[in-house]
This record gives structure tokens, sequence and C-alpha cells, in this order.
């Protein structure tokens, strides 16, 4: 019976510092002469843990039927904050074309006002009145 073990590193000793800093010294020369493009990363936080969050659930598979004519639109089924809670607004056919619903936009969870406040995301609804969808801002709830 082989037993194998895995070397430990310290990655606290004076060699492996040194290491990095040459390692790093090195690239940096090497990005300068080349002319190499380094992109600014993108940090996605979440929520901090003692922020109460409101997700919206998933989607309802509903049946569409068939369209009722020529230039009808299916205006998809979807959440939507109502006061207290999330409903679910049913899906339709429209006369008018209808865009696919566009991507979330991620949102910054701002300070909350009070320990009784929970955020409420963004998300998209339809309008007809706003021909069309529209963002509703996520917003602080009491």
């Amino acid at each position: 019976m082989t037993h194998h073990t895995t070397p430990s590193v310290h990655h606290r000793t004076p060699r492996f510092a040194s290491l990095t800093a040459t390692l790093v010294a090195a690239l940096a020369t090497t990005c300068v002469s080349t002319g190499c493009v380094v992109k600014e990363q993108v940090v996605v936080r979440e929520a901090p843990p003692h922020v109460q969050v409101r997700h919206m659930p998933g989607p309802i598979a509903e049946d569409r039927g068939p369209q009722p004519g020529p230039g009808w639109g299916w205006v998809p089924g979807h959440w939507k904050w109502e006061g207290r809670d999330w409903a679910w607004v049913h899906g339709r056919w429209v006369q008018q074309s209808v865009p696919v619903m566009p991507t979330l936009i991620v949102e910054t969870i701002t300070v909350a006002p009070s320990p009784q406040h929970y955020w409420v995301p963004g998300h998209w609804v339809w309008r007809l009145d706003a021909s069309g969808w529209i963002w509703v801002k996520g917003s602080w709830h009491a």
C-alpha cells in the first residue's frame, strides 16, 4: 500500500515572496513593452447577509393557445411587485408586436432605512400604455 502525501507549501516564506515579486515585475514589464491592454475586473457583490431580499419566484408555465390573428404578439407571463408580495401577471395576446423581455439590470442594493425594511429587486413589467416593457427599479419596503 502506497501513501501519497501532498508537499506542504508555506506561502509566507521570504523565498515565495521574492518569487512573487519577480513574477509581478516581469508581467508588468511585458505589458508595458508589448502594449497589452488590461481590462477592468467586474465584481458582483451579493447583498450583505443581514439584508432581507424578497426574490422573485420562478416563472409559471402557461399555454398561450393559438394566435388570434396576424399582427398579434404574445406577452409572456411575468412577476411584478404589488404592495407586499409578488403577483403573477398572466401571459396574453396583444394586438401589437412584442419584443423579448430585456435582460435584468443589475442594481446596487443601498443601505436599508431600518432593520425592518426588505429589498425588492428591480424587474421588467409589460405596460400596454407605455408601449412595452418598462423597468421597475429595486426599492426598500417595510
